[in-house]
């Protein structure tokens, strides 16, 4: 065999082994390009931050500064003038007075009256409008407070449910005496003046607990108390 029947040989070999296994490496096959993958969200990332409640007028304010303000509750019966037993309740005081300074309390009814023992207010969603910043103050608890002052007649106190620390902005008058509730509710203010329209409002007709037509608070406003009516002279003594 001649050196050109080798090389013939040579190339015929070589063409049988690309048929028998393709020559990949030699020829790619193109592709296309693929989107780049986003990146994988982290398992411990942040959740987005709740909004910081609005800072109302009392918050950081002292049991001096709190105890020396009067609420005025005008109400379709008449006006009532509230104190504040700030020592007693501090905390439950600050959240009345917040409530009261800041109009959540204007419109809403008297809604809750039993006969001879108490009427009760502060139901925020009786109020003739709403907002969801109400809603969700309206569904702010307290711890509750628990103290000395005992349910007589005139004193407010903060209505809960059956669980502990569950009061909110429910409050009730007593127009009776209610010793069962005394170490277990917040007593934490008192009726100044007006109490005669807190039993104009306990002696209107009910549905049982329910009053036919709730008596509407109008507005709730705060100021100092004012100062006590001085006392008259004494009788001048004659012999």
């Amino acid at each position: 065999m001649n050196k050109t029947d080798v090389h013939t040989v040579i190339r015929a070999a070589l063409f049988l082994l690309c048929v028998a296994w393709p020559c990949a490496a030699q020829q790619p096959t193109p592709q296309t390009e693929q989107p780049a993958a986003a990146p994988a969200k982290k398992a411990n990332a942040r959740p987005a931050a709740e909004a910081t409640p609005t800072p109302e007028p009392f918050d950081g304010a002292g049991v001096a500064k709190m105890a020396a303000q009067c609420v005025t509750l005008d109400t379709e019966a008449g006006v009532v003038e509230v104190e504040m037993l700030a020592e007693a309740a501090p905390e439950t005081v600050r959240n009345f007075l917040n409530l009261a300074a800041t109009g959540a309390f204007d419109t809403t009814t008297f809604s809750r009256v039993v006969r001879g023992f108490v009427v009760q207010g502060g139901n925020l969603s009786t109020r003739e409008t709403m907002t969801a910043e109400l809603a969700k103050r309206a569904r702010r608890t307290l711890p509750d407070e628990p103290n000395a002052v005992k349910h007589a007649r005139g004193i407010l106190s903060m209505a809960r449910g059956e669980e502990p620390n569950s009061a909110s902005t429910h409050f009730f008058i007593l127009v009776g005496e209610g010793p069962h509730l005394d170490g277990t509710f917040s007593a934490f203010g008192r009726v100044r003046a007006g109490m005669d329209v807190v039993d104009k409002i306990n002696a209107a007709p009910l549905d049982g607990e329910k009053p036919e037509k709730p008596v509407r608070l109008r507005r709730a406003s705060v100021a100092p108390c004012p100062a006590a009516p001085a006392p008259p002279p004494p009788a001048e003594s004659k012999p």
